[in-house]
């Protein structure tokens, strides 16, 4: 059985390297300056484009929490000529899809549409019109505050919602990335026009942009899009550096609530991106409790003991160090006993490290599962998003597998220590037992 896993292993592998080497990422900078990542694929008649900018939470002040998410929000809710609804009615004609996406260091605009001359010059004048010139209505600024107000009261009460909002704040205080992504309540609530304006301006410039680029369309077709979508942002001021995280010090927070379970959070300063630990660290929290079923946690906790549905962990790298998560519910008059061996485990893999079959179990399902992650044009366009933003090297995607396979017992449970401290993590447990 174990040699055919093997084999089974091998030749996914084989299949990933050979798509990886289809994947051959070119590089370039338009004329003001915004980085472009582009593979040409001609297989389905199909283009996919994101921009990407500096943009995100993060950028925020703290007396202006939900700026950065409103401007965002804002972008494809009516541009230059163009009303909200003419934007969704023109992209629908063509059956185009623009989507987006939002966090502590981007804010991003993806495009999806048809690569057929019609479609495809229709479908990129709206993404251009929406990033180069967005207009944020009075009207609309109005009723989506007013939304984006409604849904934080509704979810204030929400138990999940209580735990990552309380974590977030201890595990980061006043540092940038322990800004609400959506904002206060407060500080919405004083947000103009004028606002948005001055941050769209400030942000959304060439210096801080992004193009990634994949399908059916050359290299001079790319190079056009490219120069289309960007050549009116202004070449603006280099993102300034985020500040590094601070190690938070060691704190548990009960708090209580009506709901039948409780809901418990870990959290430490984690990941950033290229960070020199990330495969260890990767590798190591799939044994821990990224695994799912074969994890650690799981069998501890839900296994053996039957203490939780789920139970999970991650690292989730930014430009600083992301969170590392774990996360688990369960009933209130079993809580104690849960948190209690979710620290144990935790402890105990920071002190000893992994098994060598553990480690060769997570190798095997991490490289066998790749392939999975970049079957499609739209799951590879964001692995060239992220390459560009973080400007990590353009072998990142072949570089994977031997990473991974690289990876010793040695190395995870150096970098377990080195990099977490059990004792040290700031935990929340919301409905905790009485």
């Amino acid at each position: 059985m174990y040699k055919i896993l093997c084999l089974v292993i091998l030749l996914l592998s084989t299949l990933a390297q050979n798509t990886w080497a289809s994947l051959n990422i070119q590089h370039w900078e338009t004329a003001n300056g915004v980085r472009v990542y582009f593979v040409e694929n001609h297989d389905l008649p199909i283009l996919d484009v994101s921009v990407e900018f500096a943009a995100g939470s993060s950028m925020d002040t703290r007396d202006q929490s939900g700026l950065a998410n409103l401007v965002h929000h804002l972008l494809n809710l009516g541009a230059k000529n163009l009303s909200e609804d003419q934007i969704a009615t023109a992209l629908a004609d063509i059956g185009a899809q623009l989507n987006s996406n939002f966090d502590r260091d981007r804010a991003g605009v993806a495009l999806r549409t048809l690569s057929s001359d019609r479609e495809r010059v229709q479908a990129l004048d709206i993404l251009a019109n929406v990033i180069q010139f967005p207009q944020f209505p009075e009207a609309i600024l109005t009723r989506e505050k007013a939304r984006i107000v409604a849904s934080i009261k509704e979810s204030s009460i929400k138990p999940d919602y209580i735990a990552d909002r309380e974590l977030n704040k201890m595990l980061y205080g006043a540092h940038p990335y322990g800004f609400n992504d959506v904002g206060e309540i407060e500080t919405l609530n004083t947000l103009h026009r004028d606002d948005l304006l001055a941050f769209y301006r400030s942000h959304y410039v060439a210096k801080n942009t992004v193009i990634a680029m994949i399908g059916d369309v050359t290299r001079s077709q790319a190079k056009e899009i490219a120069e289309s979508l960007t050549k009116h942002l202004p070449i603006g001021e280099k993102q300034a550096d985020i500040p590094k995280i601070q190690i938070p010090a060691a704190e548990i927070k009960k708090i209580p609530h009506p709901a039948t379970q409780s809901h418990i959070h870990f959290a430490y300063p984690g990941l950033r991106r290229g960070d020199p630990d990330y495969f260890p660290l990767l590798v190591g929290n799939h044994i821990l409790g990224g695994g799912g079923f074969v994890s650690r946690l799981m069998e501890e906790i839900r296994q053996k003991r039957g203490l939780a549905y789920s139970v999970y962990s991650f690292f989730s790298p930014f430009k600083q160090q992301g969170p590392f998560l774990i996360g688990l519910q369960t009933k209130k008059e079993q809580s104690e006993e849960a948190f209690s061996l979710t620290q144990k485990v935790l402890i105990d893999f920071v002190a000893s490290g992994p098994t060598q079959v553990e480690l060769d179990a997570a190798k095997q399902n991490l490289i066998g599962g790749f392939p999975l992650r970049i079957d499609s044009n739209s799951k590879i366009l964001g692995f060239l998003a992220m390459i560009g933003f973080y400007q990590l090297p353009l072998t990142y995607l072949s570089d994977y597998l031997v990473a991974v396979e690289a990876v010793t017992v040695e190395q995870v449970h150096e970098a377990f220590k080195r990099r977490i401290r059990p004792n040290g993590m700031v935990i929340v447990i919301v409905g905790a037992a009485e």
